[in-house]
Formats: structure tokens, C-alpha cells, sequence
């Protein structure tokens, strides 16, 4: 099995080594792409230094089997033809693709089979905060059809990548020593604040984060469902957080819900408010699954359920997700 990593420099390429040793990935020879800025960095894995190469156009995908790649939706478009041509099964971490028809948009707890069908050699994975979603409501899926979806999602700085997360805490300490305070990475100074915009407005006022949250919802989960999202940026650094509310078409008891969560892949039940147990950022950072608290019937509606949600998105919101889809690709043999 010869695996690609494009953007091995990046928060999420840096994540990808880690998961594929973690998870003893079956990788035989390991190449590293990247920019001309990170071109010549040596890596380390599994004991063995890897140095990036510079991402080109020519026959550098000629024998691989796998190609992660998370280098922005610019360059998977770019580059996607010299990855795919030579039969690189192209899982992409960009929003490049995911909307395309021909190309599937895959959580394998949810879809994992979509990524069978593939007629450009490429499967996309969707967008973390949609991931962390569809993960959770999946079961509750199972239970009665989801009919209607309100999020509010509170995102840290490392979803805008590691750039992001380290202008935080040079804030922070900007602050502490009063100096004046670089914002770079986001409109606005980020430490001590929360910000209700993440990627740019649309017309119809919601920003395309939001947007994405409705339409590749209804797509992983080949549902009529509709999405109304709110996303916002918190200083937390690293995990993001939900607070769900979802309307089915038959009621689903507060104890119906929380089982079929604490039995589904991929998520833990963390839930007992009666002793401040509820998933937070800091407990949820470098955890695999989504942590699901504060399940509870929704006043208003009677067919209605509301959780909370919080799972570390650099892992199970992009590089853990495309490793699944890779597994289930050599678990179904549909990959050397």
C-alpha cells in the first residue's frame, strides 16, 4: 500500500501521521507533498524521516493507492487529475468537491458505501462541523425520520488551522503584556471574544459554513432534512461544540435517545447534569469519538429532542474521518 499525504505541513496533514501510525494503517511507502514554502521539511514516521516533496505536475501518483489531501479547495481542483490519473483512490479534505454529483461526501457511520461509487476516483469528506453532526444523528435517525435541524455551532480557532490557533494565544499573551493585539486570521481579535461568522456571508445571508451544514447534511444522510445553522467562532483552541435540536416525525423519549447514541459508532454518551458531567472542548481535545451531553426534550415541540455535542475536529472532523474511509475501502476490498 503506498499512501500520499498533499499538505503534510498543515494541521490536518500533521494529523494524518498521526492517525495512520495510531491506527497502524497498512502503509508500505509513504510520500509527502506540499507547497514550494514546505517542500524540503522532514517528517517522522513510524521511526522513518520522510521529506515533502513539491507538489507538481508529472507521475509522482503513478503507484499510489491512497491520496490524502488537504492543501484547500484551489488546489485539489488544480491537482486532481495528476493525482487521480493513474487509478489514486483521492480522498479530499477540501470543499472542492463535495457537492458534485459524481463525487460521494462520506461519514462511514453513516454512508460508508457511497464511497464505492466514485467515477473520478475521488471521495470527499465533509465539512468537520457537518461530520460531528451527522455522526450523532445518524441513530437517532434509525428512530424516526429527522424532519427539521436548528445548530448553533461554536468552533475554535484550530478549524481555521494551525496558523489560527497560534495567533490565539499570541493574543492572549499580547494581552496579558499589553501590547496591541495582531489579528490576522480572523475580522476581528479573537481572544476574550466570540465572533458569529465563519467563511463569507451569501446572499441569503447565512455564511457558506452554515450552508454547507445544510446541504451536505441532506446529502450524507440522503435525506429531505432541512438545516438552519448558525456558526460561530469561540477561543477556545482546539474542539468544536454543537448545541443540536432536531424535530422528528414521531416523538423519541429523552432515554431512547441517549441509548442509541451510547451504542452508536463513533459517539460517547456523556450526560449527567446532575453531577456537571457534559462534554466540553478541553476533555474532547485528541478524542477519536463525538461526545454527546445535555440530551433533553424540547419544551416548544413535542416531536422535539436538544443535545449538545463536542468532538475534537482536526481528528474525527477531517483526518480521522478520511482514514475511515480508507479502512472501509481495504476492509470491503475495493483498494489493494
Amino acid at each position: 500500500m503506498k499512501v500520499a499525504i498533499v499538505g503534510a505541513s498543515g494541521a490536518v496533514g500533521q494529523e494524518f501521521l498521526r492517525v495512520l501510525e495510531e491506527r497502524d494503517f497498512p502503509v508500505d511507502e509513504l510520500v509527502l507533498f506540499g507547497s514550494t514554502r514546505s517542500a524540503g521539511r522532514k517528517y517522522v514516521f513510524k521511526g522513518k524521516e520522510h521529506e515533502v516533496k513539491l507538489l507538481q505536475h508529472n507521475d509522482d501518483f503513478k503507484d499510489v493507492d491512497i491520496a490524502f489531501t488537504s492543501a484547500g479547495a484551489g488546489t485539489s481542483k488544480e491537482f486532481a487529475d495528476t493525482i487521480t490519473r493513474h487509478g489514486a483512490v483521492m480522498i479530499d479534505n477540501s470543499s472542492a468537491f463535495r457537492m458534485d454529483e459524481d463525487v460521494p461526501l462520506v461519514v462511514p457511520e453513516c454512508n460508508a458505501a457511497d464511497a464505492l461509487d466514485r467515477p473520478r476516483g475521488i471521495i470527499a469528506n465533509p465539512n468537520c462541523t457537518t461530520i460531528m453532526m451527522v455522526v450523532v444523528l445518524q441513530p437517532l435517525e434509525q428512530l424516526s425520520h429527522i424532519k427539521r435541524i436548528h445548530v448553533s455551532s461554536y468552533q475554535s480557532a484550530s478549524g481555521a488551522g494551525a496558523a489560527a490557533m497560534a495567533e490565539l494565544e499570541q493574543q492572549y499573551r499580547e494581552l496579558v503584556e499589553q501590547k496591541p493585539v495582531t489579528v490576522k486570521k480572523f475580522p476581528y481579535q479573537l481572544a476574550y471574544n466570540v465572533i458569529p461568522q465563519i467563511d463569507v456571508f451569501q446572499p441569503n445571508g447565512y455564511t457558506k459554513e452554515e450552508m454547507k451544514m445544510y446541504n451536505e447534511t441532506r446529502k450524507i444522510m440522503h435525506s429531505d432534512v432541512k438545516c438552519s445553522a448558525t456558526c460561530v467562532r469561540v477561543s477556545s483552541l482546539r474542539s468544536h461544540s454543537e448545541s443540536v435540536w432536531i424535530e422528528t416525525e414521531s416523538p423519541i423519549t429523552v432515554e431512547q435517545a441517549q441509548a442509541a447514541i451510547a451504542a452508536a459508532p463513533g459517539c460517547t454518551l456523556c450526560d449527567d447534569p446532575a453531577n456537571l458531567v457534559y462534554p466540553m472542548p478541553l476533555d474532547t481535545a485528541g478524542h477519536d469519538d463525538i461526545y454527546v451531553g445535555r440530551v433533553r426534550k424540547d419544551l416548544s415541540d413535542d416531536c422535539g429532542l436538544t443535545l449538545w455535542l463536542s468532538g475534537d475536529q482536526i481528528r474525527k472532523g477531517a483526518a480521522l474521518n478520511a482514514v475511515q474511509i480508507a479502512e472501509y475501502l481495504i476492509k470491503v476490498g475495493d483498494v489493494k
